[in-house]
Parts: structure tokens; sequence; C-alpha cells
């Protein structure tokens, strides 16, 4: 007995110090929270941030193309021999002798600073900066786009908890029903009143309805482990949301919700910008067809030592400025080619923008014609309960009163079970709908 009590306490020892947390109480998630948690832990988001952040760089290295470059260079030459040339003499009134002269030095230190500001590149600066923003434009777009997918699956999977908790409720009820008609049966069966094939029947569906229970608590685990994946939290978690599932009727026409889509969706604004941006693009190759004119200015320092001090046949500095002037005026077709590929790509990005006009048309009509048939199911629903209700209550006095029979008990309570389970799936459904409807428009109402 000692050993016994020894062993219990070592237990409840271990319990405390391994489970701290599992009798403490946890704090429900409202929906706005858990839309917060998961657009703050989104990878996602991080990922469509990062890539707004290279193209907020790639605008900035575009914006450089107008400002003045600047470079330098550092040389060093070392020749075999003093460089020089024969000269031949001049004989004549002033006579003078043949002889090598030396004009340069063997060791050679050359620096140079060069300045070039662009004054002309056929637009082609211009474009490519206005592309760039473009890009940055469609990368914030994204990101926005990014976000209402996160918003939406985070709604899907927490009135996923709700109806599955709703449905384990269900399920809880129906096994009380069943467990107490089971009893009843028992007490009919004990007088002889029935025979042993009700009570077979009755203890056979509690066994159904208590393996229905189990499949219910399991799928409440799985649709919560579901939202914690979302919210970037331990699948095992402890997780408790408020209960929101309700009916509240909306009051938007499909004309309404389409207009909604066409001022709000991003995926409509990213066309738009990449038709744009396309246009940019070919702008910027045609540049190519013209010179580009440039204004560049060089200092250099020379010598025949590190020092650049000059030498006796050289200055050590000097410097110029130059108007220069290039042009590729023939390349066999190449600029042409290149213009009328990307023109070809311009006019993809603006037919892309027109179908994916229609594909939404008929995505808020897919989502309006769901949500209206959810919210038909709900009142539905609603009045077939009432019924089910109603007849499980005539079913089991006439029972007890041993003028039904079992199984017409049992009937009844599956059909309470079953109009109860729709009108959770239905509650689920019409809010689901909703969220994927404003998915649809391009809107994020919490």
């Amino acid at each position: 007995m000692k050993n016994k009590g020894l062993c219990i306490w070592l237990c409840a020892v271990v319990a405390i110090l391994y489970f701290p947390f599992s009798t403490r109480a946890v704090e429900p998630l409202t929906l706005e929270d858990s839309l917060a948690i998961a657009l703050k832990n989104s990878l996602i988001i991080n990922i469509a941030k990062e890539g707004a952040k290279s193209a907020q760089a790639k605008k900035r290295e575009a914006m450089t193309g107008f400002l003045p470059k600047f470079k330098t260079s550092y040389g060093y030459t070392r020749f075999n021999e003093e460089p020089g040339f024969y000269f031949p003499g001049i004989t004549g009134t002033i006579s003078i002798p043949a002889s090598y002269m030396i004009t340069g030095t063997i060791n050679n230190h050359n620096w140079i600073i060069e300045a070039s500001q662009p004054l002309f590149a056929g637009g082609g600066i211009l474009a490519t900066y206005q592309a760039s923003k473009t890009g940055e434009d469609i990368a914030l777009v994204e990101e926005t786009a990014k976000s209402l997918d996160v918003v939406l699956d985070v709604k899907v999977a927490y009135y996923n908890i709700l109806r599955a908790q709703r449905l384990r409720e269900t399920a809880r009820q129906s096994v009380e029903m069943l467990n107490a008609h089971r009893d009843v049966a028992y007490n009919l069966f004990m007088v002889g009143l029935i025979p042993k094939n009700d009570l077979l029947q009755s203890e056979v569906q509690l066994a159904n309805g208590k393996q229905t229970l189990v499949k219910t608590q399991n799928a409440v685990e799985l649709a919560k482990s579901s939202l914690n994946t979302l919210l970037k939290r331990n699948l095992f978690s402890p997780l408790e949301v408020v209960d929101i599932l309700d009916y509240k009727p909306v009051n938007q026409s499909y004309e309404e919700c389409l207009e909604n889509a066409r001022q709000h969706r991003p995926e409509l604004r990213i066309t738009e910008l990449k038709a744009r941006q396309a246009g940019y693009v070919v702008r910027q190759t045609q540049s190519e067809f013209f010179p580009a004119v440039s204004l560049v200015a060089d200092y250099a320092r020379f010598g025949e030592t590190m020092s650049l001090a000059g030498t006796e046949y050289k200055k050590r500095e000097n410097w110029q400025v130059m108007a220069v002037a290039s042009w590729n005026f023939w390349e066999w077709g190449k600029t042409k080619f290149r213009v009328d590929a990307v023109r070809a790509l311009e006019n993809q990005a603006i037919d892309q923008a027109k179908e994916l006009n229609d594909q939404i048309a008929l995505e808020i009509k897919s989502a309006y014609l769901l949500l209206q048939e959810s919210e038909s199911q709900i009142a539905v629903s609603q009045k077939v309960i009432e019924q089910a209700q109603e007849n499980f209550r005539i079913s089991e006095a006439r029972y007890k009163e041993r003028v039904a029979r079992s199984t017409e008990v049992l009937d009844a309570q599956a059909l309470l079970t079953k109009a109860k389970s729709e009108y959770a799936n239905a509650l689920a459904d019409y809010n689901i709908s909703y969220a994927r409807l404003q998915r649809a428009m391009g809107v994020n109402d919490r």
C-alpha cells in the first residue's frame, strides 16, 4: 500500500512538472486576432514584401541613369627600352646630325578620372525608369493580393473550426439521446414489454453514435491544427476560438459586387500595370534606333613614379571635355526584331487584362450563387430542425407508451441529428461563401 501511494504521488508530481499548462484555461481567439497574427507571421506575405523591396531597389537603380557617372583608373606601363625615334639629320645651311631621339621614359604611371553625363538616349533612360517604377507598383499590389489570400485562408480555417465544433456538439447530443433511448429500451426489455431485437437496435445505434462523436472530435482537432499552421504556431498548441457562426444577410446585388471587384480587385490592377510596363519596355527598346549623346570630361595625371609628378617629356596633368555621339545604325534588323518581340508581349499583357475581367465576372457570379444557395439552405434547415424535434418528441412518447417500435424513435433521432448537422454546415458554408465573395471583390471586411 505504501509503494502504491508513493507511485501515485510521483505520478502527480511528474504530471505537474511536465504538463504545467494542461489545466490552464486558453484565452479564445477572435477572428480579428487570428487575422492579425496570421498577417504578421505569414511567410507568403513576407515573400511579397521582399519582392516589393527588390522592385524598389530596381527603381532606384534605374533612377541613376539620369545622373552623371564617375570612374577612375590607374595604370602602369614598362617598356623594354626608352621610347623614341631615329632622326636622320639635316644638311644645308644649318646642319643637324642624325641621332636617336628619346621621347619618353621606361616606367610610366597614369591615373585618370572620368565623368560622363548622358544628354540624349532616345528616351531609353526615361522608359527604363518608368518600367521599373511600374514594377514597384506591381510588387506592392501583389503584396495586397497575398494579404487577401491569407485573410481568406484564415477565415475558412476559422469557420471550419466552428463548423466542426457544432457538428461535435450535435454528435454529443445524439449520443445522449441514443443513450437515454437505450436505457428506456433496456428497462422495457427487462420487464418483458419489448423483444430483445429492439434493445439490440438501440445498442447498435448508440455504438455508431459514439463512433461518429470520435470522428467529429478528430475533425475539431484537425481544423484547429489547420488554423495553427496559418498562424505559424505549433501544430499541437491549444486553441480556442470565439463562436461567431451566425447568419447575417448580405444586401448587395451581383452588379454591385462586380463593380466592387472592378474597383478593388488587385489582380485587375496588376494586369493593367503589367500592360503599361510592357509599353514602357517597347519605348525603351525603340530608343536604340536613335544615337546616344553624352558629355565626357577627363582629368589625367602622369609620371615616371607613383608620385605622378610628370617627366621631362610629358606634363604631369591634363584635362579635356568632349561631346560624344554613338550610333549603331546597322545591325541587320536586330533592334527591329527586339521591338517586335516586346510589342508582342505588350499585346499579350493587354489581352490578359481583358481575359481576367471575364474570369473575375464568372468568379463573382459563382461566389454570389453559392452564397444565395447557402442562405436558402439555412432557412430550410431551421424549419427542418423544428419539424424533426417535434417528430422525435412524438416518436419517443409513442415508444414509451409502447405504441411505436424502437426503429421509429431511432429514425426520428437520426433525422433530427441530420437536420442539426445540415444547419451547422449551412451556416459555415454561408460564412465561407461570403468570405470567398469578399476575396473575389478584392475587399477585406473583417
